[in-house]
């Protein structure tokens, strides 16, 4: 399938990125009208955008039904300031809830059922519940278009960063295990971040892998090996030599794989590579 943006309709180009441009970090947005009317609203156009100055932009699109706007962007029209929140599993229900199209005026914070708390440099209120919270300004308003389902990206300065004491590791570092966020996904569809779906993938930044141009032809056309296990096998700095290093039980493994044939020596490697024993994997390979 290949999609013309041109071609189709809105709400189906909507329902194709959402689905595809997955997961979303939701902002839990807090804004403040000039009259002190408080405003709580979840958005998914969210992320961040650089560090010296701390910098988040999340979008309150235009509504596609109507081409109205959302008090959120309304809001800092008025008072130029917001709380983003990060959202945990632990809030999932009443992030909902809070994204419910009630009239202006009306505090989410009540019919969502979370605490206000004072900020400490901003108007807008915080949400207790969250397990992280950062005070911003709004620095530019950028209208992506004029029609219905357009962006208005929200570029908000981090002021302040607020982060509950039980997320930190041994390190003082966030530990993704206790921050147990959510992501959104397309339709009515969330994604948890916990357990089995967190892995390292470490970043090579002080050493150049070989690369796949270096993967002997053979091993990077295998029909076991995958994509993945060969970007493991090329982040290697050299290439192994002989198999000396093996333990006995390798050997004996590698012997019966020999006798096999390519695609079970491919397969013996690949029990390596999930193992993490990259190098072993390599002395197998090249045997």
């Amino acid at each position: 399938m290949t999609i013309d943006p041109q071609n189709i309709s809105i709400p189906k180009m909507h329902a194709y990125l959402l689905g595809a441009v997955t997961p979303r970090p939701i902002a839990l947005a807090s804004t403040i009208d000039k009259d002190g009317h408080v405003n709580l609203s979840p958005f998914s156009f969210f992320n961040c955008f650089g560090t010296n100055p701390p910098i988040l932009i999340f979008a309150p699109s235009r509504r596609g039904r109507d081409n109205t706007t959302k008090h959120t962007h309304e809001n800092v029209l008025e008072v130029a300031e917001v709380v983003i929140h990060i959202v945990s599993y632990s809030m999932v229900q009443q992030m909902s809830l809070s994204s419910a199209e009630y009239p202006r005026g009306v505090d989410e914070f009540i019919k969502a059922g979370f605490t206000p708390i004072p900020s400490t440099v901003v108007k807008p209120p915080r949400v207790s519940e969250a397990p992280v919270a950062f005070e911003c300004k709004v620095t530019q308003v950028v209208p992506t278009g004029e029609h219905g389902g357009a962006g208005i990206l929200l570029i908000c300065e981090i002021l302040l960063m607020h982060i509950q004491d039980e997320m930190l590791d041994a390190d003082g570092l966030i530990d993704p295990f206790r921050l147990d966020v959510i992501g959104r996904l397309g339709s009515d569809w969330y994604c948890r971040v916990q357990d089995d779906s967190i892995f390292r993938v470490p970043k090579p930044l002080s050493r150049l892998g070989i690369g796949f141009d270096r993967i002997p032809d053979k091993i990077r056309r295998s029909r076991v090996l995958t994509g993945n296990d060969l970007g493991q096998l090329a982040s290697v700095v050299e290439l192994p030599e002989g198999t000396v290093t093996l333990d006995s039980q390798a050997r004996e493994a590698l012997k019966v794989a020999a006798a096999k044939g390519e695609d079970a020596i491919h397969s013996l490697a690949k029990g390596f590579i999930e193992a993490g024993r990259i190098e072993d994997a390599w002395r197998i390979l090249l045997a």
